[in-house]
């Protein structure tokens, strides 16, 4: 665990609209952090320091959170769970974290990225995405940043489903049927 970034965040007192919109004054950003337990801690935390870790590992990364109880330190690996913007200013204006027991799987939902032409599009054929992110299950240091699909051999008429994605040892899809994520279609018209 010792190579995983870590965010070191402070357990809070005030509690409600009123204790948070203080904070976020003094330019901190109010949070919760759930243990692999469920319990829940409710901290603050620099803005800078946390804005700079998301942009790192985003929330398919885990890395250690330290949690300051009036002097006394705790680290757990975590994940970003939900996070709330504020609605004009780009910046954070709440933020949960997700323990986790790194042996047991876990399930996030992960980008996928599509590198490549299609051979279809070069002929004329049309790319219909229908999903640009699937849930994923697996131990939290196994689970990938991103899912990379090659376009490149994608012919018309030719779909590229879940059971299609390479994804690596240890990590599988969750999904109740094999759906299609891309696929090159025929111009309108066209047989």
């Amino acid at each position: 665990m010792s190579e995983l970034k870590t965010l070191s965040v402070r357990k809070r007192d005030g509690l409600g609209k009123g204790a948070n919109r203080k904070l976020r004054a003094k330019t901190l950003v109010p949070g919760v952090f759930y243990n692999a337990e469920g319990l829940n801690v409710s901290i603050e935390m620099d803005t800078l320091p946390v804005e700079k870790l998301f942009e790192a590992v985003g929330r398919t990364t885990v890395f250690n959170i330290e949690v300051d109880d009036n002097g006394t330190k705790s680290t757990h690996p975590a994940l970003f769970w939900q996070i709330q913007y504020h609605p004009v200013k780009n910046r954070f204006s709440h933020i949960d974290f997700r323990g986790v027991d790194l042996e047991k799987p876990v399930k996030i939902r992960v980008p996928l990225e599509f590198t490549g032409t299609a051979k279809g599009v070069k002929v004329g054929g049309k790319l219909e995405v229908y999903r640009e992110a699937l849930d994923i299950s697996a131990k939290p240091l196994l689970m990938p940043s991103k899912i990379t699909i090659d376009l490149t051999d994608l012919e018309i008429g030719k779909t590229i489903s879940v059971n299609d994605l390479p994804l690596g040892e240890g990590v599988c899809a969750v999904a109740d049927r094999n759906f299609a994520i891309v696929a090159v279609v025929s111009p309108k018209g066209e047989e």
